[in-house]
């Protein structure tokens, strides 16, 4: 008996080598004609054409299914570079051999010794042509159906070559997408073996694994492999609540409800106590467009709803409606309507006739961006408001919009106060207020449009609709009559929810995951979720922390700086301010102007940049720094404002130069005699105490005189503000009273206004004194 088992053994071997030896190699690149040097591109682009070709679905020639398989297996190899360079190192790489070889010094005794499984029955999986079609790799997993589940969700097997638990789940698993295939789940097979880093990805360590994938989300399933099962747990993928129960007491309010929802409804009527699955992956797939009821018309509750619209109780029936609730838009009705029925039945009517602009997306889809001369599409917009004075206006531009439905016009509204940068960027032009029509067409996605506004307003009188009318077709004759050019900014999404509802929606997900990864003790897919908690943990306590250690810091005194250093501190930073931006350092840096910083912060100052110029003297100059900083400090804050200061003992002729230039900065070009006999004796003019706004890039500076408080501030107080309204006599006199007490005052009450002035700066308010040039800053005068 053992010597004819081993007759048999060896008959077996020598036919088995006979018939590996005449069989056809297998070779990818012959199969996708490609050469071995081929790149990644040119191969899916070769597999792209083939697998048209040869799909069982398209090709109907016998051996179609068998070359689309030869197909799959080819780009499965040449996609993958690991694949790639095993087989370009060994060879042949069939069902039935391992990737890679045995050690050298074994290879004669493999040769001598071929293992066929079959012989003896050994079970072994073998990936048929539904697996095939149905294979994911990583970079089609993240670009294509990562995206795609946020329409429709995934059901998806985790298996590999070697599973031989997966058999048993084979049967169940193709029947149950021969049943959820159509109805538009989307399926994926993922092979561990090849795929490692798509597995390691979808949290998968495991085969046979069966996950399902929404909106991004990962879910695996952890019940019996029975397709009702299956198809539950799809079901339970779905977001509660996408398709609303409607009966005699709610159709009214579900069809009346568009105007907040901005959506079309659609009503399901069948005969059957749970809502079809087909409607609720429908529902899904057009949530963002679309809101769906079901009604049941097995119930008495609902006889009144379907007398209403007259429906047939032997066939489903779906009714669209839009702006008009007493009748439906469009209507479907057939026996086992397919799924392909219904997408086209709501693609193309997903949108309102007039809808209102909520968000960029939904702008985007209503006036796409111009590609073609001949696909030219105009946008007409209303810009109108919420409140009651405008409901005959909208519903005037509603009638017209309804009786001039053409494919290269869409209407639509939206709202000034929900959308005002919007607004603003369309009416500033010709400077008219809502209601107003306005003509437009996107040239570009990143916000460039032409638009022109319909001359005349909006009233919605006929004299109006007979204005817009004509100017519709001046545009649709002649594209140029959109004269004006803009770039709009990004729509506002007013139906976004709250940050706190997102972040409580987000914290009940990851919950719900938690404990369901609890239950059924599965720690390696539930490690992601415990790290975000524990990091959330540690960031939330550490800020704690971080914020209890920076509050007992500020408790403490801050240490004053040294009043000659150019950074001069200030010791009352609660000082109240006009200015919008709180200061963000404890003192002002204040820099002195020489013959080398002059340029960089003056001359070449950046545009819309100021430099704040203090003008003092050797002297003076410690107390009227620290009355400087003391009054400038609370509107530190600003990004364009500098502090510098002049010392007029080192550059004597710089501010000499500078009233030169710019008469209109004296008082009056009429002195009193006795400031003729003070000028007569004394050439040098006293500018201790004075500051300067200079505008480096425009040329032009404001000017702050000394003014003293006390007892006799009214009749001394002089700066800018006042010579405007002032007239020359008093000007005189003013500045004659000024220089006889300023030596009985002292230096530091010379700053006392500024803060008013600096108000009056940033308000930009204070007379402006253009000069033709800069005067060039002189060396520095010696000392006497």
């Amino acid at each position: 008996a053992s010597r004819l088992l081993n007759i048999c053994i060896n008959l077996h071997r020598l036919v088995t080598i006979d018939s590996l030896a005449s069989a056809p190699e297998f070779d990818p690149y012959k199969v996708l004609g490609v050469s071995r040097h081929a790149s990644q591109a040119e191969i899916k682009k070769v597999y792209k054409r083939l697998a048209r070709e040869w799909h069982p679905d398209k090709n109907k020639s016998p051996g179609a299914e068998d070359m689309f398989i030869k197909i799959t297996k080819s780009y499965e190899i040449l996609s993958n570079e690991e694949r790639r360079a095993n087989y370009d190192r060994f060879g042949q790489m069939d069902e039935n051999q391992n990737l890679a070889r045995a050690p050298q010094g074994f290879r004669h005794y493999h040769d001598s010794f071929y293992f066929d499984e079959s012989f003896f029955h050994f079970p072994r999986t073998s990936r048929d042509f539904t697996d095939s079609k149905h294979l994911f790799h990583y970079n089609q997993y993240i670009s294509e159906v990562l995206p795609d589940s946020f329409k429709r969700p995934y059901l998806i097997k985790i298996t590999s070559e070697w599973c031989f638990t997966c058999i048993h789940i084979e049967p169940v698993w193709k029947d149950t997408v021969q049943e959820l295939e159509p109805l538009g789940v989307g399926i994926g097979v993922v092979d561990i073996g090849y795929e490692r880093q798509l597995a390691n990805h979808l949290g998968a360590h495991r085969t046979p694994s069966i996950l399902g994938l929404i909106n991004g989300k990962v879910t695996f399933f952890h019940y019996a492999v029975v397709r009702e099962h299956l198809r539950q747990f799809v079901e339970s993928l779905l977001p509660q609540k996408l398709v609303e129960k409607v009966t005699d007491n709610s159709y009214l309010e579900f069809l009346n409800s568009w105007h907040e929802e901005n959506k079309p409804r659609v009503l399901m009527f069948d005969v059957a106590s749970n809502i079809p699955l087909l409607y609720k992956l429908t529902a899904f797939a057009y949530k963002d467009y679309v809101r769906f009821g079901y009604v049941d018309m097995g119930l008495t509750e609902t006889s009144k709803v379907v007398q209403r619209f007259n429906i047939n109780t032997y066939a489903p029936t779906m009714l669209l409606f839009k702006e008009n609730t007493d009748k439906p838009a469009d209507v479907i009705q057939a026996k086992g309507i397919k799924k392909q029925i219904i997408d086209e039945f709501v693609s193309n009517n997903r949108f309102l006739l007039v809808p209102r602009l909520v968000n960029q997306k939904l702008f985007d889809e209503l006036c796409p961006v111009k590609q073609f001369h001949r696909r030219r599409k105009y946008c007409v917009l209303l810009v109108t408001g919420e409140v009651e004075q405008f409901v005959s206006v909208n519903e005037a531009f509603f009638d017209f919009a309804s009786s001039n439905t053409k494919e290269v016009l869409r209407f639509a509204y939206v709202y000034q106060r929900q959308q005002q940068p919007l607004c603003d960027t369309l009416l500033k032009k010709e400077d008219t207020t809502p209601p107003q029509v306005i003509l437009l067409e996107r040239r570009s996605a990143t916000g460039r449009v032409l638009y022109r506004t319909v001359t005349g307003g909006w009233n919605g009188s006929d004299n109006d609709k007979h204005r817009l009318l004509e100017q519709l077709e001046l545009l649709q004759r002649d594209p140029s009559y959109l004269t004006h050019d803009a770039m709009l900014p990004e729509l506002n999404n007013e139906f976004a929810s709250m940050f706190l509802i997102q972040w409580i929606n987000t914290a009940y997900d990851y919950l719900a995951q938690f404990y369901f990864d609890l239950l059924y003790s599965n720690w390696r897919e539930m490690m992601p979720v415990l790290s975000l908690i524990f990091s959330a943990l540690f960031i939330l306590f550490g800020t704690v922390i971080i914020q209890a250690f920076s509050d007992a810091g500020e408790d403490k005194p801050a240490k004053q700086k040294a009043t000659g250093s150019p950074k001069t501190a200030e010791s009352s930073p609660e000082q109240e301010s006009s200015s919008s931006r709180p200061p963000k350092k404890n003192f002002v840096e204040v820099t002195e102007l020489t013959d080398i910083t002059y340029t960089s912060n003056l001359v070449r100052l950046k545009p819309g940049h100021i430099n704040v110029v203090l003008i003092l003297t050797d002297a003076s100059k410690q107390v009227l720094l620290r009355k400087f900083a003391k009054e400038v400090y609370s509107f530190s804050g600003s990004q364009t404002l500098h502090y510098s200061f002049l010392n007029v003992d080192k550059h004597s002729q710089w501010m000499d130069s500078l009233m030169e230039s710019a008469p209109d900065a004296r008082p009056s070009d009429r002195l009193d005699k006795e400031e003729e006999e003070e000028d007569s004796t004394s050439n040098k003019s006293d500018y201790t105490g004075h500051v300067l706004a200079l505008n480096g890039h425009k040329k032009y500076f404001c000017l702050f005189r000394p003014v003293f408080t006390g007892e006799e501030a009214e009749c001394s107080r002089w700066s800018d503000e006042d010579a405007a309204t002032a007239g020359p006599s008093k000007a005189s006199r003013s500045r004659s009273s000024s220089r006889q007490k300023a030596t009985t005052l002292e230096i530091h009450h010379k700053l006392d206004r500024l803060g008013l002035w600096m108000e009056r700066l940033m308000e930009g308010t204070l007379p402006r004194h253009y000069i033709p040039a800069w005067p060039g800053l002189d060396t520095i005068t010696p000392q006497k």
